[in-house]
């Protein structure tokens, strides 16, 4: 049996629930299944935050929102990077969104350059595409963005997807002009194009950019709302300057979603612990979660002793559990109670006031397919010495 009528009016199918001869079905409503994992994005709601919650340091990279790239080029002063606040009794808050990624803007003294560059970005696996369930070669097969943005200046902003593997095709949005210090939802539909490549693997295939502001010499004419081949030169049309030149202007994103189908669903929220075991796949630390990596303190760490008296050898080393495999082998960092990096802490008392002397690691051995670290000490640990360190590891796209 394929189908079970439901009195005159209502036909239960295969397909969908079809009323009145209407025909209401997930295919009518988004293109695709309306239950389940939705969202593709990870951490869309910005409520994970493991490297802290505030940064003003230069370059680029991961600074607080996990999954959050950072880029920035040609700028004057540093911009600060944030998880920042969601206020009651917005449209945001409303929905269940608390927290943001939110930048705000240094002193850009000299003036918008053409080589300046203010960016945000998530990074996609190129496998999380090619098997999300989108038919991306199709034209009639569509992905939507959805997500919520606040500028205190008011102005139009790019949004752009770029793929990776093959040849490179960038697809470009606009959030309009936003009205200052007011948070507006934006909905973008996307097609799937014949020249879109994602190759199975772990590595980048598809990235998304809220550009801030990008300087002419990346920017140019480019179509709106339509796949291209990317140019480096023609990232994203020619941006106005006006939030760059603005001091303490700020930027803010939250509720980001990016599903399967030509519908905008409503946010698919996670709780905490789900989200932090998504991102826990590209980084870990082992300090509490409201410390920051590099903090002065041994609260949670890990520790040993050591009964060898001679030293803490490589065939015997000490093992780090990741909570979940990670993305690939990670980057390993390891910190010593007084926040010093590549050190880790040994004492004659317990794991608190007594493990006052800081020692060189020696080589990290990594596996993340077993989802362990060892590492070897390069100092000799006397016997009934303890030890006690903490580590960051850092599998990102």
């Amino acid at each position: 049996v394929t189908s079970v009528k439901v009195g005159a009016a209502v036909t239960i199918s295969e397909s969908g629930i079809e009323a009145s001869g209407i025909g209401i079905t997930c295919a009518s409503i988004n293109g695709t299944q309306i239950g389940g994992r939705r969202n593709i994005i990870i951490n869309g709601a910005m409520q994970i935050a493991q490297r802290g919650t505030s940064n003003t340091s230069g370059g680029d990279g991961y600074f607080t929102v996990d999954r959050m790239y950072y880029y920035n080029a040609g700028i004057d002063n540093d911009v600060t990077k944030a998880q920042g606040d969601v206020a009651s009794g917005t449209s945001p808050y409303s929905e269940g969104l608390r927290k943001t990624f939110k930048l705000t803007n240094g002193n850009q003294s000299s003036g918008a350059g053409t080589s300046d560059e203010i960016i945000i970005r998530q990074n996609l696996e190129a496998m999380t595409m090619q098997r999300c369930g989108w038919n991306y070669t199709s034209s009639s097969s569509f992905i939507t963005l959805s997500y919520w943005v606040k500028s205190s200046v008011s102005q139009n902003f790019y949004v752009n997807l770029q793929t990776v593997d093959g040849t490179a095709q960038n697809y470009v949005t606009e959030t309009g002009t936003l009205s200052a210090d007011t948070w507006t939802k934006v909905v973008k539909t996307i097609p799937g194009n014949s020249n879109l490549q994602f190759d199975n693997n772990f590595y980048k295939g598809l990235h998304i950019q809220w550009n801030v502001f990008r300087g002419t010499s990346v920017t140019g004419t480019r179509p709106l709302n339509a796949w291209a081949a990317y140019s480096s030169s023609t990232r994203v049309p020619d941006m106005t300057s006006t939030w760059y030149t603005t001091n303490s202007a700020t930027f803010e994103i939250t509720g980001v979603q990016l599903e399967v189908g030509s519908q905008a669903t409503p946010f698919e929220h996670l709780s905490f612990g789900e989200d932090l075991s998504l991102c826990q796949r590209y980084y870990y630390k082992t300090y509490d979660y409201n410390d920051a990596p590099g903090t002065a303190t041994f609260s949670g760490a890990l520790h040993g002793r050591n009964y060898d008296t001679t030293s803490a050898r490589s065939d015997n080393p000490v093992n780090v559990l990741f909570p979940t495999r990670m993305r690939a082998d990670p980057t390993v960092t390891w910190y010593a109670g007084d926040g010093q990096s590549g050190k880790y802490s040994t004492g004659g008392g317990s794991i608190g006031s007594g493990l006052t002397g800081e020692n060189t690691v020696g080589t990290n051995f990594i596996d993340s397919e077993i989802g362990v670290t060892a590492v070897s000490f390069s100092e000799s640990v006397g016997s009934s010495t303890f030890y006690a360190y903490h580590i960051t590891a850092d599998a990102e796209i």
